[in-house]
């Protein structure tokens, strides 16, 4: 077992993600402290160079299988994926995106699974650390300018931190990610549906199969066995 400093890390970190706070970020300005929400983007810089694969959860799970199986998911990955990641069960992207989605009527920007890209959620997070180090294109995302270029692009303004990240540079570039079955993580929180959003919630909210890890999102209660 190693143990890390989260300070430590958050003060290596803060010069890469300084620039992303401003986009992805709750509050005005930046936050030292906020740094965390970031850790995933750039973990690929920060652990040791023999750390070469991650498994990065949120505290709000109950597991219903062996972490193991979620840990065969890296097996999975196609040429050039270097993150796994469950999509969004909200219309939550749909109501960010709402601005360039009115620009391009025909856009899958927003839109519910399985033909849309609803976004994603980063309750859980499989991190292929040697991939993202050795992948030129997820570095040259991270770079400021990058950022800044696609957050004009899709008038991109979030508050979750590296999901909205993720979300945007999946809207790009879809190939850098290997999505998860809702299963790996059931989202619970309804927040949306009763936000404006009744009327296509279910199509995002849907999920087949034995779910193998829930997610009590939004302080949503997780059901008991």
């Amino acid at each position: 077992v190693i143990v890390h400093d989260v300070n430590e890390l958050t003060e290596k970190l803060f010069p890469i993600v300084e620039a992303m706070q401003k986009h992805f970020s709750a509050g005005s300005g930046t936050y030292y402290s906020d740094s965390i929400f970031f850790l995933s983007v750039a973990m690929h810089r920060i652990m040791p160079k023999e750390i070469t694969q991650i498994i990065q959860v949120d505290l709000d799970l109950k597991f219903k299988t062996n972490i193991r199986d979620l840990f065969d998911e890296f097996d999975n990955f196609p040429e050039g994926a270097v993150i796994g990641i469950a999509r969004e069960m909200q219309p939550v992207y749909r109501h960010t995106f709402w601005q360039y989605r009115r620009e391009n009527p025909q856009t899958k920007v927003g839109d519910p699974p399985p033909d849309g890209l609803p976004g994603f959620n980063s309750g859980v997070l499989l991190l292929n650390l040697e991939a993202m180090r050795q992948s030129k294109l997820y570095n040259q995302l991270l770079e400021p300018s990058m950022v800044q270029k696609l957050t004009e692009k899709y008038h991109f303004k979030g508050h979750l931190g590296d999901q909205d990240f993720f979300t945007m540079v999946g809207m790009e570039h879809p190939e850098l990610f290997h999505v998860l079955d809702c299963t790996w993580n059931r989202q619970l929180c309804t927040w949306w549906r009763e936000h404006g959003y009744s009327d296509v919630f279910d199509q995002y909210f849907r999920c087949e199969g034995q779910v193998r890890i829930y997610h009590g999102n939004c302080n949503t209660p997780i059901p008991d066995d």
